[in-house]
């Protein structure tokens, strides 16, 4: 059943053509990643459907009574609520039809007033429609929202002033999740969120029922979540029913098929116009002369352009600097803020780092929770901050190339021009508008002011900074932020081919694969280190965590706890061939997906013991078919396991 009908929209901001002939049919319980270039549209057309911008034609029709709820990426809140507060303010709805049934029942106790049975049939509705939006469970609902986004209930009364940017835009999040609508419109809901947030945010979407249109630069977040891609690209949007990576590879085939019948036309065009010169005068003339209005009307009519491809980052990093074997070397180190002893402050301790080293050619990710100290760990080792215990120690010949997450190393009052020369003065001009074109600046862009670039843009122009700078160690602070997914992609490949060390944070898990060869995990204040990326890192925790919960110990025979054995102790790189560590990559990516799959059981489990104490039928037999397709699912992957390690 359709629910949105978009047909021949048209948007112009001011004379520039943003999009034109959007023309797509959203269908009930469609999960739908909308993807491009920053730039392309995609957060326009959102605020299109949500009746916030008006199309300069064309026009969008929702299935009557359709209820919208969107998450813009700027997050304002008015007035003083505390966070309980703006969540209850989610579910007004529900407060509405409570007040009605309230005033429902004084009249439905009365069994002999006029009115009686109409009052009563009406009760019926209500509380049908207040029972199914949860109405019962407000309480529950709004604290597993919170706790899933990683708020605990010390935050619950405090004022959302006093909240962080981050804070709130997961507590506008969690209001859009609460209010439950038919038509969920989420732009970039990924930013600020940690490795759980993400998990809980993505087991929420994939169970819920209503229609999603989600916009995300979180290439993993995508796949797992959405089941259909449009592409907004140069003014047009391309339909794909399939996930991310599936629509890479339709992406592509429907290009090359595309180029096949273009190219044909072309050659059939340059032999009809052949023809036509050839014999326009001769005998044939009638007939050259026919083909030449025929040809007319094809290239009228029916004419193909060339398929254009979006313009691409071309990055590039090198180091001439060689180092020493030895890059970093953590010991003893402890690292936070010191206390003031004027006013009585003890020193803040936010992570210990002891026994830790980097060699050459390492990329080690640093991750854990949001204010574990990751970003104060980074700025510790490039001198900005001092350790309140120990210090690191740097190999013969390391320099530092330093990437910082909120581009604080700008001068937001300097043009992109000037930002880049002030890194290298001597580069030139020209020299300096060539690099920015690499970098998608052109023309009169380069003359922009810092302060007046998108995000993605300032990520570009600092992107470009470090291209110049002569670091062999890149410490990279959050370095995918902002970048749409064709410059992630730029990047992983530019760092992939990186001759030096890098050491970086970052949220994005298919960035962290594609990226690291090993983990460093802040856990409870100390940095445990594990090999490989982030499929591996999953695995091995899962692993640890099955240890640590089988008392006593027992040989490992199944396949899931093979699989977390091999995830502890992997073997050393260089001593296995390149199809073996894809093997074993493949076989630790299995046992990350399985690990997820029994969190998912486990939690439906505890939804169906829930449902059944509140003799709930329709939500105990729609739990009851989730967990069936899920231990199906699981006995597949448990399949493919055994299978490849076979």
């Amino acid at each position: 059943m359709t629910l949105v009908s978009i047909g021949g929209l048209v948007k112009y901001y001011g004379a520039e053509l943003i999009f034109k002939d959007i023309n797509v049919q959203v269908s009930r319980g469609d999960k739908m990643a909308l993807v491009g270039v920053n730039g392309a549209g995609k957060s326009t057309l959102l605020k299109i459907l949500a009746g916030l911008e008006t199309p300069d034609g064309g026009q969008v029709a929702m299935a009557r009574g359709t209820r919208v709820a969107y998450l813009a990426q700027e997050v304002r809140f008015s007035g003083e609520r505390t966070l309980w507060e703006e969540m209850e303010a989610a579910l007004s709805n529900l407060a509405l039809l409570r007040t009605e049934l309230e005033a429902l029942e004084p009249l439905i106790a009365a069994t002999s007033a006029p009115g009686w049975a109409e009052a009563m049939e009406r009760y019926g509705e209500v509380a049908a429609r207040f029972e199914h939006g949860g109405g019962y469970e407000v309480e529950q609902r709004i604290k597993r929202t919170l706790q899933g986004l990683g708020f605990h209930e010390t935050h619950y009364h405090q004022r959302l002033s006093q909240f962080s940017g981050g804070q709130k835009t997961r507590a506008a999040l969690a209001a859009t999740l609460l209010a439950d609508p038919d038509l969920l419109l989420l732009d970039e809901p990924t930013n600020h969120l940690d490795m759980q947030a993400l998990e809980w945010l993505e087991f929420f979407l994939r169970n819920w029922d209503g229609t999603l249109i989600v916009i995300s630069h979180d290439r993993y977040f995508l796949d797992r979540v959405t089941k259909r891609t449009l592409e907004m690209v140069m003014g047009r949007v391309e339909d794909y029913p399939a996930p991310y990576n599936k629509y890479l590879e339709l992406k592509a085939e429907r290009l090359e098929r595309r180029l096949k019948e273009f190219h044909a036309q072309q050659e059939f065009i340059a032999k009809t116009e052949e023809f036509i010169r050839r014999y326009k005068a001769g005998q044939r003339a009638r007939e050259a002369k026919g083909r030449e209005k025929r040809l007319e009307r094809l290239k009228r009519d029916h004419g193909l352009e060339r398929p254009r491809e979006q313009a691409k980052l071309k990055l590039f990093l090198d180091s001439k600097l060689r180092s020493g074997d030895l890059v970093l070397a953590l010991e003893g180190m402890v690292i936070g803020y010191p206390g003031d002893r004027q006013h009585g402050t003890a020193p803040q301790v936010l992570l210990r780092a002891d026994g830790l080293e980097m060699t050459r050619g390492e990329r080690v990710a640093l991750l854990g929770p949001n204010g574990c100290g990751k970003t104060t760990l980074l700025r510790t080792l490039i001198g900005e901050l001092q350790s309140l215990q120990g210090q690191p120690r740097l190999g013969h010949q390391v320099q530092i190339g330093y990437y910082a997450q909120g581009h604080d190393v700008l001068n937001w009052e300097a043009t992109v021009l000037e930002e880049l020369l002030r890194i290298r003065a001597n580069l030139g001009e020209a020299a300096a508008r060539t690099l920015l074109g690499r970098f998608l600046f052109s023309g009169d862009d380069v003359f922009k002011r810092i302060a007046d670039l998108s995000g993605g843009e300032r990520s570009r122009v600092a992107l470009a900074q470090l291209t110049l700078l002569p670091g062999n160690l890149l410490i990279l602070d959050e370095p995918t932020n902002h970048l749409d997914i064709g410059a992630r992609e730029a990047l992983e490949g530019v760092l992939h081919d990186y001759p030096g060390s890098i050491l970086f944070v970052s949220h994005d898990r298919y960035f962290i694969d594609a990226v690291a060869d090993r983990i460093w995990y802040v856990d409870q204040g100390r940095i445990q280190g594990y090999l490989g990326g982030y499929s591996d890192f999953v695995a091995a925790r899962a692993g640890q965590a099955a240890v640590a919960s089988s008392a006593p110990p027992t040989p490992v025979t199944d396949a899931k706890s093979v699989a977390a054995e091999a995830a502890l102790a992997p073997p050393a790189k260089g001593q296995i061939s390149p199809e073996e560590r894809q093997r074993k990559k493949r076989l630790a990516a299995l046992e990350a997906e399985v690990a997820l799959l029994e969190q998912e059981l486990a939690q439906i489990k505890a939804d169906l013991e829930q449902a059944s104490g509140a003799q709930n039928i329709k939500q105990v037999t729609a739990l009851g078919t989730q967990y069936a397709e899920l231990e199906r699912l699981l006995e597949a992957k448990y399949a493919q396991w055994e299978q490849l390690a076979a």
